[in-house]
């Protein structure tokens, strides 16, 4: 098969970009106000933002603006699993089984396959409140292991989907040299995600190139990461982590299984997390994913390096991963970030959502993540958009001047927000709503959303179907 590469010239036909947005009310760093304008430079950053202003015709009108969430990890060809893993085909069925099968469709995968599934998560990203998305990126090669021709092939295939849908992108090209802790060697089903360190450091290099393909419209972002203690040896990790702040933001996950735990035990006599933070430089660049079967002490030796911990609640919870301390975890000063990892259920209110009721469940008790006297709600989303903003290395997750222009705009028509005001917006959303209430979404302030369908909806959809219906005939 001929493989054309990525076609970085579908995106769709945009309206003129506004100038100036009027919220009926919206939430700025200091609370909420009512009307506001956000007007937008030709950047697509936020110029300006006034408070109490009257509208005039050249001014798009809106509802009630938020920042747009940032998804902190996912694998976006995941996507391609929706209504696969749910049969009960072994007894003890775990991540581990889940994984066999996660690899048969990697097996089938080819580079416009995982372009239109990527491109269909996407596009629920931004239906759903994200704006932008880290795309922890392991999938490189053809099944049989060997690169395409581009050894950058599927990474451009993940800069055109984002592209096409509109989401801001930090892509995170992902070292994966081994096959388990201990220098394991690859199962078949892992041929395609590796890279030896020289040719990883290639690869990185290829996709910055590429990000100059896709031009001056990108809100795109280049970091790096390491699979886990399983996929990269400790030289290769040490040597990754030495090459500096250049790389960007840095991904890792980490003890997300409690044989995971199990095994660096066996071969290191510590835990992941100690052994990590033991043995590796790691800073406020890092972004620990998962971190669920972590100590208390662990814990403290986290917020000590300042490094971000990610966690994906709809996937720990359809994985059995078991629940991140994210309470303990917020007490001791600890940043958190939200992502939606396998893509089972791409919504930013329900990931928030079960992120308080995990901690509600570990408790047995209510309103854990909030401050005294405060919304839930509000708690949780301020700390997916400081903890996102890291994670992710851009400058948003908030309507200030000089930022990125992502913004979403709940329906303020909904019926779960009838009656309703400012804070109690946001924990309607959040614990009763979903992404029928995000009605309009700017990325870089461009329209991407309007009254709650993506402008390429319709096309990527069809692409989408495609790729599943002959995935399925593969199988």
């Amino acid at each position: 098969m001929r493989y054309v590469g990525p076609d970085f010239g579908r995106v769709p036909e945009l309206s003129a970009n506004p100038t100036r947005i009027f919220f009926a009310s919206a939430l700025l760093p200091d609370g909420w106000h009512d009307a506001v304008c956000v007007e937008v430079d030709g950047q697509g950053d936020i110029a300006s933002v006034a408070v109490g202003v009257v509208p005039d015709e050249g001014t798009v009108r809106a509802g009630i603006g938020v920042p747009g969430v940032p998804n902190a990890h996912s694998h976006a060809f995941q996507r391609g699993l929706v209504g696969l893993c749910e049969k009960h085909v072994t007894a003890n069925a775990s991540f581990w089984s889940w994984r066999e099968q996660m690899y048969a469709l990697v097996a089938h995968l080819t580079p416009s396959s995982f372009e239109a599934i990527a491109a269909q998560a996407y596009v629920e990203m931004l239906e759903a409140g994200f704006t932008s998305v880290a795309e922890f990126h392991y999938l490189h090669h053809a099944s049989d292991g060997r690169p395409y021709g581009d050894l950058a092939e599927m990474s451009g295939r993940i800069l055109a989907a984002a592209q096409e849908a509109g989401i801001g992108l930090t892509l995170l090209p992902v070292l994966y040299s081994q096959g388990g802790i201990g220098g394991a060697g690859l199962d078949i089903g892992q041929r395609p995600f590796f890279n030896d360190f020289e040719r990883y450091m290639a690869l990185l290099s290829r996709c910055h190139s590429l990000t100059k393909e896709v031009g001056g419209r990108a809100n795109v972002a280049i970091g790096c990461a390491a699979h886990s203690l399983r996929a990269v040896g400790p030289e290769a990790l040490k040597a990754l982590a030495a090459q500096g702040p250049s790389l960007g933001p840095l991904h890792l996950h980490v003890a997300e299984q409690a044989d995971e735990v199990k095994q660096c035990l066996a071969w290191s006599r510590k835990r992941p997390v100690a052994w990590l933070l033991d043995n590796v430089s790691v800073d406020r660049r890092w972004t620990l994913v998962h971190a669920t079967h972590t100590t208390e002490e662990e814990l403290h030796q986290i917020v000590a390096a300042n490094a971000t911990v990610c966690i994906a609640p709809s996937t720990e919870a359809n994985l059995g991963d078991g629940l991140f301390d994210a309470a303990t975890f917020v007490e001791l000063g600890g940043r958190l970030a939200i992502g939606t990892d396998a893509n089972v259920r791409i919504d930013a209110a329900e990931e928030l959502r079960w992120l308080e009721y995990g901690q509600r469940l570990r408790r047995e008790a209510r309103h854990i993540l909030a401050e005294p006297g405060g919304s839930t709600g509000s708690r949780l989303l301020r700390a997916a958009l400081h903890g996102g903003q890291h994670a992710l290395g851009h400058d948003a997750g908030s309507l200030t001047p000089g930022l990125r222009a992502d913004i979403v705009a709940l329906d303020p028509s909904h019926p779960l927000l009838a009656a309703r005001t400012h804070d109690q917006w946001l924990d309607a959303w959040i614990f009763s709503g979903d992404s029928r209430l995000v009605q309009d979404v700017w990325v870089g302030g461009r329209q991407w959303v309007a009254n709650g369908m993506h402008v390429a909806r319709e096309g990527v959809r069809r692409r989408f179907e495609r790729a599943l219906t002959e995935l399925a005939a593969l199988a």
